[in-house]
């Protein structure tokens, strides 16, 4: 069986996805046979440029017309693009991953995540640092119950894109086009971490209190004369409690000088704590039982998760590995008719916390997600 692919979305991770397309077979045998099959986006000129670097077939400049030729759509667009594209492609049997969040709105997300309910084809949401071999080593050593009962956590993910005022304004700055800032942008792959990482052992968050700030109230047009209104949040903080009593800290911000792409994970439980850090994605900082402070391991090993794809021990993996990880998964699941994780469901979820996250903050208390 091979499985056409459409990609809408041709920047960043369209860019990604179809690096991590064009490697699947090589080092994953048993995946399903692809065909980069159309590529789709608005500028036809930039189009097929993009289709001939990125080895896509064809270009399509309307998404409706691409759902005839594909078995499969991966929705890459704004996160203003994610719903419609996406409902139509379930409604037609088309599986869809979608990148994240799932949708700018909890209306619009509720409304996708009832779409791939109803629908017999495999919906997808794009968190890929699910697929970092440290992460999953992680999420089994807790759930092997190696840090003993959870007390706390603190997520971070912290840029530093933002921090010049002159630099130009994109869609993501938008609330019509991206419904949040660092929030959706960032603060969902916490978010979705710690789901995954703890959700068995911590339970749903139980409430929590949420700030939003906004640095920079409006920026520069790229190439024009003028300016246009910052909209979202330059920054997000929120304090939650979850279910079985354990507290938690979330924070991202595009404003953090120094900090290029630091995604970080700290857990703290009764028998032992655990460090994880992006930029340092083959590593994970453990230490339990008597041990004085914190091992480095390398999660490198054969047996680690994914490892046994790639190289020798100690030959590390990077960020673009994540994609070929989620792509195998995603797309076995797609072949065989089968459930994938995480899910609209998953997406949904996701996005029920950064919405309690926002009204929490605009109506300045604490909030039941």
């Amino acid at each position: 069986m091979t499985l056409d692919v459409g990609v809408l979305g041709y920047r960043f991770m369209g860019r990604a996805h179809a690096n991590a397309l064009s490697r699947l077979e090589m080092f994953f045998p048993d995946a399903p046979a692809t065909n980069r099959t159309v590529l789709i986006g608005r500028d036809a000129e930039a189009l097929e440029e993009a289709a001939d670097r990125l080895g896509f077939d064809s270009t399509a400049t309307d998404w409706e017309d691409a759902l005839d030729e594909i078995d499969v759509l991966y929705n890459l667009g704004p996160n203003h693009v994610h719903v419609e594209p996406s409902i139509a492609a379930l409604e037609a049997g088309v599986s869809v991953l979608c990148e994240k969040p799932l949708a700018p709105t909890l209306s619009d997300a509720k409304r996708m995540a009832d779409s791939a309910r109803q629908s017999s084809a495999t919906a997808g949401i794009a968190f890929n640092y699910r697929f970092v071999p440290a992460i999953q080593y992680a999420r089994n050593l807790i759930a092997d119950g190696a840090l003993g009962t959870i007390r706390h956590v603190r997520a971070r993910y912290l840029q530093d894109w933002l921090v010049d005022p002159e630099a130009p304004w994109s869609w993501r700055l938008d609330e019509s086009l991206a419904g949040s800032g660092a929030l959706g942008d960032l603060g969902a792959h916490s978010i979705d971490l710690v789901r995954f990482l703890l959700g068995e052992q911590v339970g749903p968050i139980e409430r929590l209190s949420g700030q939003l700030t906004t640095f920079v109230d409006e920026r520069p047009v790229a190439g024009e004369d003028e300016t246009r209104p910052v909209t979202v949040d330059d920054a997000y903080s929120a304090q939650v409690t979850f279910d079985s009593g354990a507290t938690g800290l979330f924070e991202a911000s595009r404003f953090a000088n120094g900090h290029d792409n630091d995604n970080t994970v700290v857990i703290n439980g009764s028998a032992g704590s655990l460090r994880f850090s992006l930029e340092r994605l083959n590593e994970l900082e453990l230490l339990t039982g008597d041990d004085r402070g914190y091992q480095t391991v390398l999660v490198t090993d054969p047996d680690d998760p994914y490892v046994e794809h790639w190289w020798p021990p100690g030959h590390v993996l990077g960020w673009e590995h994540t994609f070929v990880h989620e792509n195998y998964e995603f797309l076995s699941a797609v072949r065989d008719n089968d459930t994938f994780t995480p899910d609209f469901h998953d997406g949904l979820a996701v996005q029920r916390i950064m919405d309690a996250i926002q009204r929490s903050d605009r109506e300045g208390t604490w909030i039941k997600p």
